[in-house]
């Protein structure tokens, strides 16, 4: 079928090619263009299905008008959030989002991100994995509109806007102290991403300061391994090390720990309290209900489209800072 092209959209409604360009690109009263003549014309190339040819478009302005987002997970319920918030806002700037997963593999992200490259993406959106620094140094180096979410790498200088993992674990771990709790495991994955990091650097500060707990207990989960595997991991965790609370890492490690807890036939909280890093509808409706840092996802992904938004010379509104921490919302339920 023949693609519907401006000289025919003009043939059919009486004018010239260029005259139907400006219509169509929105320039109809700047050119003093009868309101007459734009009707006619958007309604002749909406009947005939004319689609602008986008590779043409993007040679004339620079621009596809595409950006590229790379989470962690999509199936995750806070990725998903993030992705939906950031397409929603990408929209009323006019952008459209192309999203992928990299599912915590360097060699998937860093394809991914080359992928991106090649579609010519006008900005990019990434919560980074270890493996990754030398691609996201390349596309700082050239100056490309970039920021990252969740996480950064500390050794490159890049925008980005993640949650105050620091002060998010030192408020859950106050409460668990002013609960009464005397023996507090951290569950965690074997990560190398800095916001991993921040979380068990911000538990074992708030150890070291504990006047009824010296020593900390630490669970490094290899999620690689699996979903059985990390069941059994933190199950064999909990048995020999036998905590009166938990704090888990991440909202995934969290749905693990309380197939765990109930394996092992442990009432929550009489037997062992629980809280989790980000939150989830299963911890919401979970009996009793589960308590948790939740993370601002809509205002990340706000000030990540800002940011970026920004860099590509279309916000209107000034930001002071390009790296930003937000804070983390604590909800109390019955799990403490």
């Amino acid at each position: 079928m023949k693609r519907v092209s401006l000289k025919d959209i003009a043939k059919m409604v009486g004018a010239s090619p260029s005259t139907v360009s400006f219509i169509l690109n929105g320039k109809a009263s700047q050119m003093r263009i009868s309101d007459e003549l734009k009707n006619k014309v958007l309604a002749t190339a909406k009947k005939m299905g004319y689609q602008p040819n986008q590779v043409a478009v993007s040679l004339r302005t620079g621009q596809t008008k595409i950006l590229g987002l790379l989470v962690e997970d999509i199936s995750n319920s806070f990725f998903a959030s993030l992705a939906k918030t950031i397409e929603l806002e990408a929209e009323e700037f006019g952008y459209k989002v192309v999203y992928s997963s990299t599912e915590n593999n360097s060699k998937r992200g860093v394809e991914l991100l080359r992928m991106l490259t090649q579609r010519q993406v006008d900005g990019y959106l990434i919560t980074p994995t270890v493996g990754m620094e030398e691609d996201i140094e390349m596309i700082v180096r050239h100056k490309k509109p970039l920021v990252l979410m969740d996480r950064y790498f500390p050794g490159i200088d890049t925008a980005f806007v993640q949650v105050d993992n620091a002060g998010a674990v030192k408020k859950g771990m106050e409460h668990l102290v002013n609960k009464g709790y005397k023996k507090i495991a951290f569950i965690t994955i074997d990560s190398g991403m800095i916001q991993m990091k921040q979380r068990e650097e911000a538990y074992t500060e708030a150890i070291s300061r504990s006047a009824e707990q010296k020593k900390k207990l630490v669970l490094k989960v290899n999620f690689a391994g699996g979903r059985e595997l990390a069941i059994d991991q933190i199950t064999e965790f909990l048995k020999k090390n036998n905590p009166d609370a938990v704090f888990f890492a991440t909202n995934y490690l969290g749905i693990l720990g309380l197939e765990s807890i109930r394996a092992i036939g442990l009432s929550i909280p009489t037997d062992l309290a629980v809280v989790c890093f980000d939150d989830n509808d299963i911890f919401r409706l979970h009996l009793p209900g589960i308590t948790v840092l939740q993370q601002p996802v809509e205002a990340i992904a706000r000030t990540a489209i800002h940011i970026l938004m920004q860099q590509l010379g279309n916000n209107k509104i000034a930001l002071k800072k390009n790296q930003v921490q937000l804070a983390a919302n604590f909800i109390s339920r019955e799990s403490t």
